[in-house]
């Protein structure tokens, strides 16, 4: 007959394995990269992707193991299915995917999922008045319901914002502003049902932290996001002392090269109840040799227990 002991500690060690790996299962990525004009073929006056581009992009998405991929500057359904594929051969999969047509039609955003959708509800013909003209917004919002599992579902809504490209018709700094009210709009129909709701609003927003369109899409009061704010694993741990300004972590995402300028305009962005299941630890932004080779964005991403805290 097994003693008592020795049946406590085989029970010890069955209830420890199993909670490994349930929190393995638990754990998932969402992650958000600008491909930056990922097209089959040319487009006005924007170039196919050539090869070595997309062989490092998929280098990162690789290294990023993203459970789900918001995607921006897609060229096409062509080129989104090219690089699902691409993607595949090389051992990632990605079975789930949504595409959004917007007014846009050389670039767009696109959603690569391992997990099914249990909705869609594209963003496809949102529009604004500005000095007494219409305009829309340029790349739409991609939004859809993803099912970890029968008991945890997360909302995400993936953007790109006006450029800062000047253009004839308006001030493209109205332009973004005005594209982000409608994008804090479609924020706020989703949590007027629950605050606690799970929300991830990701993509290129085009501006800085400071800018009005960063504080019009996280809000304020019992309904605002929190910025997530990647950076760099490259070691950096000191102790930041002035309380004025955020940690000094190498956070940038975009290289804007009319200024040389190094810059943080990719976010990854959580409503109050999403909030309560991420894993800052495992929040970063993907730092590669020779990044610039894919991209001139760096992609980020953040995890999260799949599991309502």
């Amino acid at each position: 007959m097994m003693r008592a002991g020795s049946r406590f500690l085989i029970g010890l060690l069955t209830f420890a394995l199993c909670s490994a790996s349930g929190l393995a299962a638990q754990v998932f990525r969402v992650a958000t990269y600008n491909l930056e004009n990922y097209l089959a073929a040319p487009a006005g006056t924007r170039p196919a992707k050539p090869a070595s581009a997309k062989t490092k992009i998929r280098q990162s998405i690789r290294e990023l193991k993203a459970d789900v991929l918001a995607l921006q500057e897609v060229g096409g359904t062509n080129a989104l299915l090219e690089l699902r594929a691409s993607l595949k051969a090389d051992g990632v999969d990605y079975p789930h995917w949504e595409f959004v047509h917007g007014f846009d039609t050389n670039i767009h955003v696109a959603v690569l999922s391992k997990f099914p959708f249990a909705a869609r509800r594209p963003h496809t013909n949102e529009s604004f008045l500005l000095k007494g003209r219409r305009f829309f917004v340029s790349r739409g919002f991609a939004e859809v319901d993803v099912q970890l599992n029968p008991r945890y579902t997360f909302t995400l809504i993936s953007t790109h914002l006006k450029s800062r490209r000047e253009v004839a018709t308006a001030s493209e700094t109205e332009l973004r502003e005005q594209e982000a009210r409608l994008l804090r709009e479609a924020i706020d129909a989703r949590l007027a049902a629950s605050t606690n709701l799970n929300l991830v609003v990701l993509g290129d927003f085009n501006d800085t932290h400071d800018s009005l369109t960063i504080k019009t899409v996280l809000g304020k009061g019992a309904t605002a996001l929190l910025d997530t704010r990647p950076a760099e694993r490259n070691g950096d741990s000191f102790r930041q002392t002035d309380k004025r300004w955020p940690r000094r972590t190498v956070t940038w995402t975009y290289h804007y090269g009319v200024k040389d300028a190094y810059e943080r305009i990719d976010y990854l962005l959580l409503s109050r109840g999403m909030a309560k299941e991420w894993d800052p630890k495992g929040t970063f932004v993907l730092s590669l040799p020779n990044w610039g080779v894919g991209s001139d964005h760096r992609p980020l991403v953040a995890s999260f227990w799949a599991e309502d805290r």
